[in-house]
């Protein structure tokens, strides 16, 4: 297979000089947490809102949240219902449409300027909310692809998937040194806090993945103009590499790949989310956000 890549240069990370703050946003009538570390002084700079995927929550963009503010950028990241520090609900009653909403009254927050940032799952979330509300930009690090790239799901993959699932689903109910070798861009302390922060008990909505993998379409024309960078990981377990270069195509958007990182690896490697973090940046400057 043939790389595209966006042209994009990563610089060397700037030195960090702006000192951090952190605060919370709450969307109360949601039960909605939002993670928030902002640079002490504003800047001009557009406001960064981070969407994570199954199981996870706003842990999964600490890092990422501490290299944006020191560099000027306010990052806020989004913990969905019933995810981390968001108020607990019965996952049977949430679904992915439930989630999307979640993610528009977000945006609807931090206004239409923001750029949203998703992984895995939301990356998705952050198209579909894209398509309904104006955005910024969007950057998506190992999407899960719309029902247009998607193959047509069989009906027992469908059935076999339970109504509340955790982490076993996912592959990660197993020894961490399994683990690592899968993931060899992690070291063994990111995969045991991974595997602890993914949880001990079942709680993610059966029905949002359904939905995600019998197809969640989306309506390119709506994305037309908004600066988008797709991020492909060649150690992907879940999305693979070429996956996510098809949606780079689809969408006309600009292609990174990062063949010696894991699904997870792209976001909470000690070493390899710097790598990622290098690259959003000199996306969000050559574009102005």
């Amino acid at each position: 297979m043939t790389e595209r890549s966006s042209g994009i240069m990563p610089m060397p990370a700037a030195a960090p000089t702006r000192p951090v703050r952190k605060d919370e946003i709450e969307l109360s009538d949601r039960g909605i947490y939002i993670e928030s570390w902002l640079p002490e002084r504003r800047s001009r700079r557009r406001p960064l809102l981070f969407v994570h995927g199954e199981l996870a929550g706003s842990w999964v963009w600490e890092q990422h949240l501490q290299y944006f503010a020191a560099r000027g950028w306010e990052g806020h990241a989004l913990n969905l219902r019933n995810h981390f520090w968001s108020q607990t609900a019965d996952p049977t009653t949430l679904s992915f449409d439930t989630y999307t909403e979640d993610v528009l009254e977000a945006i609807e927050r931090l206004g239409s300027a923001v750029v949203v940032i998703g992984h895995g799952m939301g990356g998705l979330l952050a198209l579909k909310a894209a398509e309904r509300r104006p955005v910024g930009g969007l950057i998506l690090l190992s999407s899960e692809l719309p029902k247009e790239l998607r193959d047509p799901a069989l009906a027992h993959e469908l059935r076999e998937i339970p109504e509340v699932y955790g982490r076993d689903l996912l592959g990660w109910e197993t020894l961490p040194e399994r683990l690592q070798r899968d993931h060899r861009d992690l070291a063994l302390a990111d995969i045991l806090r991974i595997q602890h922060l993914l949880g001990q008990k079942p709680h993610e909505s059966g029905a949002a993945r359904r939905q995600m993998i019998a197809g969640v379409p989306i309506e390119r024309a709506r994305l037309a103009g908004i600066p988008t960078l797709v991020v492909g990981a060649g150690l992907d377990r879940y999305v693979p590499e070429a996956a996510s270069e098809r949606l780079a195509e689809w969408l006309s958007a600009d292609y990174e790949p990062f063949g010696a990182h894991s699904h997870f690896g792209l976001v909470l490697g000690e070493a390899s989310h710097l790598q990622v973090a290098d690259t959003v940046r000199a996306f969000l400057e050559t574009n102005h956000l």
